[in-house]
């Protein structure tokens, strides 16, 4: 339940607890509440028992965890019909098409470029132009 507290905020509550509630009330507190949560499992449990016998011997087997999604899905959608996240990642992956699709433009963009080889041609910059004098621009200091 609370499993993912850890020690440093564990003295941090029990700090802020003897400062708000004082060394004197502390004790019974602590008490109070121990009681409360022994009488929170014991009504949790017989409403179990409770839902489990009304329920019949036919849902001897039901867990309260499989109401969550979650579980539900992981344990009768996954695991019981051979049919795994594998399979439906495989089947919805595109890298094998993707993979078609690029070598057959290849193919063609290399069977193009053969006869454009042959051709001389002037080079195309695709890049900024320079310009023609190699100073740098003038910087400004109180712009940064």
């Amino acid at each position: 339940m609370f499993s993912d507290v850890g020690p440093l905020e564990v003295v941090t509550l029990a700090v802020l607890a003897v400062l708000l509630f004082g060394p004197d009330k502390l004790p019974g507190l602590i008490q109070n509440v121990s009681t409360f949560i022994r009488k929170y499992r014991e009504f949790s449990e017989n409403a179990q028992q409770e839902i489990r016998s009304e329920l019949g011997p036919e849902f001897k087997d039901f867990e309260f965890e499989d109401l969550n999604p979650r579980t539900f899905v992981r344990k009768h959608v996954l695991d019981g019909d051979g049919l795994g996240l594998d399979e439906i990642r495989d089947a919805l992956d595109p890298r094998q098409e993707l993979t078609e699709v690029a070598n057959a433009v290849r193919g063609a963009a290399d069977d193009a470029a053969e006869p454009a080889a042959q051709r001389t041609a002037s080079p195309v910059s695709l890049g900024k132009d320079t310009p023609a004098s190699a100073e740098r621009p003038p910087f400004d200091h109180d712009a940064t």
